[in-house]
């Protein structure tokens, strides 16, 4: 189905699918009562696959009402192998194929829109492989397994960007995010939250307040 032809539901809701290299990929949009041809399109890309990750997951869709306050398009989408979209995971690498292919389809429909892309966990280092080629204009990540992936091998990010890291982090090692944010070129704005774990488990309005804050 081309974008173009969406039909957004009382919530300004829809979703979709576009053609990724497994096949088809689940894409959820929920747009601002009010867009321009300029108004920024955000691309969320959530935690890991096989441990339960999804678009529905509850720090994706804080970030995504936080960008919608922020007065963006926002777009989730399902990794291959998850809910309704096809193929099977595989390591980060075609999943941020298909965060490109889910761009391009993007930039077709809305050609003058600035792309911000976010990611969550798994999804952090997915985004943080796609972003180059990408082009985006501005990228957020969330708690990224810095520890557990090789971010060292993928290209510096050279544009404005933000770090949102959890103090008691029990998934991935916070004190690692901090150094490699500390020795990045181009060094991000990092929201440390103390108290905070991978989840952000009581944290999520925190969350968004300091990226309303922050962005």
């Amino acid at each position: 189905m081309s974008l173009s032809q969406l039909e957004f539901n009382q919530q300004n809701t829809t979703t979709t699918f576009i053609a990724g290299k497994a096949g088809d990929i689940e894409v959820l949009i929920t747009r601002p009562e009010t867009i321009t041809e300029t108004t920024p399109i955000t691309i969320i890309s959530h935690p890991h696959s096989l441990y339960g990750g999804s678009m529905t997951n509850k720090v994706v869709h804080i970030l995504a009402k936080s960008f919608s306050e922020l007065g963006a398009i926002t777009v989730r989408f399902n990794f291959r192998g998850v809910g309704k979209s096809e193929g099977e995971y595989d390591h980060g690498i075609g999943e941020a194929e298909d965060l490109q292919a889910l761009v391009s389809e993007l930039r077709k429909w809305r050609s003058q829109a600035p792309v911000w892309l976010a990611g969550f966990s798994f999804g952090a280092y997915v985004t943080t492989r796609a972003q180059e080629v990408i082009k985006a204009e501005k990228l957020l990540l969330v708690a990224p397994p810095v520890s557990m992936y090789p971010f060292d091998e993928i290209a510096e990010i050279n544009i404005p960007w933000v770090v949102i890291q959890g103090g008691q982090d029990e998934v991935i090692d916070a004190m690692v995010v901090k150094t490699w944010v500390s020795e990045r070129p181009n060094q991000p704005q990092l929201i440390w939250m103390e108290d905070a774990s991978h989840f952000f488990h009581g944290k999520l309005n925190e969350v968004k307040e300091s990226l309303l804050q922050t962005w």
